[in-house]
């Protein structure tokens, strides 16, 4: 008995943390994933378990047999398996809340949904006290049967926190990871019960895994959002990925759906969003050409966007895309046109890739952040010391930053970090959307070596228009300067605070969609 009470702990365990990473995706496929949501996630989850030691070991004591625990064991496994189908319609309804920002309904989903885990949760919670007061023969050994229990149960734990992000949910997604789980769980309950309390005990729960594997049937195929003209959807380690059709442009969108990252259309390239502004900042210097553009870096490479506007630009120069998500670069090839024979893909980490390559560049553009989503760190000092590296003397970095109106804390942090290490820096604003480019280089340059530029390219037919057009538009919405504030470091870089705070009072105040 006791070795196969040790396994069930270990399950337990395995499926209790790998419920709370599969839980940061089913709400973060809607509610995104900031630290706020995965604060709330997992603080709740730490008040179920809580709750159910407290009521597994009173159970235990008035009831300490295994028929019992895994009886427990059985309804704490059915329960996890529901969880994503008693959920999607709530999903579905704070998905289409999201479309148009109403913060009753956002508020009272995520609500909804994070107490539906109450149950499963407090039961699984409730295994490890059982086991205890199972295992505990002698007053003398409890100590060490108590450590024993934990630490097979913390090992479950943390082969729990790996299998749904590294392989189930890329593979067969969340809600079957949910269904994964919970029937293996509940397998080792049945077991359970059938060793230890006979053969009626068990019988009387098989209806649990027929339920779950007949519910999962009858939601198979359905889409987690029921967006207008979405034509796919999949789930990566890193995002959920939505592809939609509108007027004939293909968007793509990532967790929440509010904006979009990448956007094509067969017959135009000019988009009049941040992508069209990475290629513009060279002309901040005194008498530049396209042909003096010989290579780029994009940071955030997405679908591809930038990518192709660079190319239609100048040329097949050759550009290095770095892109955390692996699953966003074949969704590009298959749906945005991804396929350029000058781009360098390279999956991993922006920041330690780029430090890696053995090439200089004349554009480095950063595409990575997208409030409340910004790696901490790519937004300091030492960051922006590895781009000036890999800049060539006459380079500069342009990154494409959020901000809320009225709240520039973001965009003033940023500029004020880049300042260390670029002696100009140059913003505009792009209209109609919350984003703001910030341009920094390498050497002093000024406003009127754009206008300059600007004048000289118009006059060129051989340039592409695109080029014209986004230069005309970013000159028209320069800033004249930002606020001096705090410079982030790699030891002290406050972006959750900052990006936290505008986040909540944007929404509190019902803010617009963020559109790019």
């Amino acid at each position: 008995m006791k070795r196969y009470l040790l396994f069930t702990v270990f399950a337990s365990g395995m499926t209790t943390l790998a419920s709370e990473l599969a839980a940061s995706r089913l709400i973060g496929n809607v509610f995104g994933t900031s630290n706020l949501v995965w604060a709330s996630i997992i603080g709740l989850i730490l008040i179920y378990l809580t709750l159910g030691y407290f009521l597994g070991g009173k159970w235990a004591d008035q009831d300490p047999t295994p028929r019992a625990m895994y009886r427990v064991l059985a309804w704490g496994a059915f329960t996890i398996g529901l969880v994503p189908y008693i959920a999607s319609p709530v999903l579905k309804y704070a998905a289409s809340a999201f479309q148009v920002l109403n913060v009753g309904i956002m508020a009272g989903s995520f609500i909804v949904v994070l107490i539906l885990f109450s149950v499963p949760i407090t039961l699984l919670g409730a295994i490890s006290p059982f086991a205890i007061r199972l295992s505990v023969e002698d007053a003398s050994t409890a100590g060490k049967v108590s450590g024993q229990i934990y630490a097979i149960s913390t090992l479950g734990s943390f082969i729990g926190t790996f299998l749904p992000t590294l392989v189930t949910i890329p593979t067969i997604g969340t809600r079957l990871t949910f269904l994964s789980f919970g029937l293996f769980l509940l397998i080792v309950a049945l077991i359970g019960l059938f060793r230890f309390a006979g053969k009626k005990e068990m019988v009387k729960l098989l209806w649990m895994p027929a339920a779950l594997i007949l519910i999962a049937t009858l939601f198979a195929g359905q889409s987690l959002k029921n967006n207008t003209g979405q034509i796919y959807e999949t789930e990566s380690a890193y995002n959920y990925i939505q592809v939609q059709q509108e007027n004939g442009y293909t968007l793509l969108r990532l967790n929440d759906g509010q904006g979009f990252h990448s956007i094509y259309h067969p017959d135009t390239l000019q988009h009049g969003g941040p992508w069209d502004q990475f290629s513009v900042g060279p002309y901040f210097y005194a008498n530049r050409k396209p042909q003096d553009v010989k290579r780029m870096a994009i940071v955030g490479l997405a679908a591809g966007t930038a990518a192709r506007q660079a190319t239609a630009i100048y040329g097949n120069i050759p550009i290095d895309g770095f892109e955390l998500d692996g699953k966003i670069v074949e969704v590009g090839k298959k749906y945005f046109g991804l396929n350029l024979p000058n781009l360098n893909v390279y999956i991993g980490d922006g920041r330690l890739n780029l430090e890696r390559s053995p090439y200089k560049y004349d554009i480095i553009a950063v595409d990575a952040y997208r409030p409340p989503y910004i790696p901490a760190h790519m937004t300091t000092q030492e960051f922006f010391g590895i781009i000036a590296s890999h800049l060539n003397p006459d380079g500069v970095l342009t990154i494409n930053v959020g901000s809320t109106p009225g709240d520039r804390r973001l965009i003033d942090g940023l500029a004020t970090t880049m300042a260390t290490q670029f002696p100009s820096i140059h913003i505009m604003d792009i209209p109609g959307t919350l984003n703001t480019m910030i341009f920094a280089t390498m050497q002093p340059t000024t406003k009127e070596n754009f206008v300059a530029n600007l004048i000289a390219i118009s006059q060129d037919k051989s340039i592409h228009p695109l080029l014209m057009t986004t230069m005309a538009a970013t000159y028209s919405n320069l800033q004249d300067g930002y606020t001096t504030t705090t410079v982030f470091t790699d030891d002290l870089a406050p972006i959750e605070w900052i990006v936290n705070d505008m986040t909540v009072r944007f929404v509190l105040q019902g803010g617009l969609e963020y559109l790019q």
